[in-house]
């Protein structure tokens, strides 16, 4: 890595852990502070960065958004069950929040400058009621995409529910063994199907499976819909995250090829599970490099 890149690296890991601090001080307004820059390049490409609070489980939703903030980041990927605020503790992130809390979480993300976009990763069954009420609440909540591990059988519900509703659902690869750890497997269950579904690209999880993320992307080409983006520092078994670019992942690789696919409008949510408690100076790290990769493919454009 060059020099240059330490250096902006540096200079958007101080500005986001500024931002964090500030947070910290002054309460949960993301506008009362300057964020770090984010993504602006990535945006230019139609990629939207932003952040699967499952980086933040430590916390609650709100301080994951303002954590997304704190990085420049606009787009803010849900999972279910997360406690919802430290005033309502006993609230969770799911289809049982209220109205009156939904417009509290409305709220929020409107204060920060945050969309949730996605939600996941959730269960999705062949039970039209069950999964309907998935659907509903994130229809209500602006939410765009459903990632989810559905089971075989439930491929003809959520492709009604995503043609009535107007979203889209992407099939989540866990590590080897689960269900859709193999690309081979998220192509089955597409085929025929509607374009609304997809797959959610984990490539930390390939490279746990070890499944080189290139060859994966490439072989998914016409079907992605969203990313869990990650790098690690190696292939296999007790791999963990390493801010992008560090790892053995090639994200550069990976970002050229997913540009190569003309992807577009696509949310690449940050999943960084690793150094729970102080994330976010190695998150900003990757924000980092994902924009200066970013800029260099928009260049050649």
């Amino acid at each position: 890595m060059s020099s240059s890149i330490h250096r902006r690296g540096f200079l958007q890991t101080v500005g986001a852990a500024a931002g964090l601090a500030l947070v910290s001080l002054h309460g949960s307004r993301a506008g009362a502070f300057a964020p770090a820059a984010g993504a602006p390049h990535a945006e230019k490409l139609g990629w939207h960065l932003g952040c699967q609070a499952y980086s933040f489980n430590r916390y609650t939703f709100f301080e994951a958004v303002d954590k997304t903030a704190s990085l420049g980041l606009h787009y803010i990927e849900a999972y279910p069950g997360q406690k919802m605020s430290g005033e309502k503790p006993d609230a969770k992130i799911d289809e049982s929040l209220s109205p009156e809390l939904r417009r509290e979480v409305k709220a929020k993300l409107a204060d920060c400058g945050v969309r949730l976009v996605n939600y996941g990763v959730c269960g999705l069954s062949k039970d039209m009621d069950a999964s309907r009420k998935t659907f509903e609440f994130a229809k209500d909540m602006g939410i765009e995409t459903i990632v989810s591990e559905p089971a075989p059988d439930a491929f003809d519900t959520i492709e009604k529910l995503c043609d009535e509703y107007q979203l889209n659902v992407a099939l989540h690869n866990h590590p080897k063994p689960s269900r859709y750890w193999n690309p081979d497997t998220v192509l089955e269950m597409c085929q025929g199907r509607s374009k609304r579904i997809g797959a959610c690209a984990d490539t930390g999880h390939w490279m746990r499976s070890e499944l080189n993320p290139v060859e994966q992307l490439k072989k998914l080409e016409g079907r992605i819909i969203s990313f869990h983006f990650k790098d690690l520092n190696k292939f296999g078994g007790g791999a963990h995250d390493v801010p992008w670019g560090t790892g053995a992942g090639n994200v550069k690789a990976m970002l050229a090829e997913i540009q190569r696919q003309g992807i577009k409008n696509a949310v690449f949510s940050i999943e960084y599970e690793y150094n729970w408690e102080n994330s976010v100076p190695e998150i900003a790290q990757g924000v980092a490099y994902f924009d200066k990769v970013a800029a260099e493919l928009a260049g050649r454009a």
